[in-house]
């Protein structure tokens, strides 16, 4: 299957290029072959990162998020994480007042949020620079909503994140050999 038929494919389901991203952009950093023998493999990959030339900065694709694990280094680490997947939901304000802690010397680190009248505090696991998945799927479940959810590929360290429906989610599976599950479930 071409990049452009599997580029068709994704776009039924929603997932668009980002504005101003050509497959000039994709095919700067992979080529062709690369995308077309394992299809809807690497472009679903590709489509969670940012554009790999200038202008930097540009999302492949404002629905998915190659979210790497090993990312924590300072307070705010957590609120930027909280904050994107906010965006990747299409809710930027589902959740608000959000604010953290991590000290990762002395092992403590927290978050905090709220969602609608109800603020949340949780303890976050330090494991140095590692993310705390569990506290994480605590915040996914509450953004999540009207049916959808989060779905995640796996990537090593990484998670490539999605937030479907559940048909757009089996359809997606039906076209990536299953490559998607449930992220990070508590």
């Amino acid at each position: 299957m071409t990049l452009e038929q599997q580029l068709s494919e994704l776009a039924k389901l929603g997932l668009h290029l980002a504005e101003g991203v050509s497959i000039d952009d994709l095919l700067y950093s992979f080529d062709r072959e690369a995308f077309e023998a394992e299809p809807f493999d690497l472009i679903l990959f590709v489509l969670g990162g940012e554009v790999e030339r200038r202008p930097w900065g540009r999302a492949v694709c404002s629905r998915v998020w190659n979210f790497d694990t090993e990312c924590i280094e300072q307070t705010g680490d957590y609120v930027r994480i909280v904050s994107r997947l906010c965006e990747l939901a299409g809710v930027p304000d589902r959740l608000t007042d959000i604010l953290d802690f991590v000290d990762l010397e002395t092992g403590k680190a927290w978050l905090e949020y709220k969602v609608g009248d109800v603020q949340r505090h949780w303890n976050i696991q330090v494991d140095d620079d590692w993310a705390d998945t569990q506290t994480l799927s605590y915040v996914m479940a509450d953004i999540q909503s009207d049916g959808y959810r989060f779905y995640s590929k796996d990537n090593g360290q990484a998670v490539i994140l999605f937030y479907l429906d559940a048909r757009t989610a089996a359809r997606l599976n039906e076209l990536s050999g299953g490559a998607l599950s449930p992220a990070l479930t508590k």
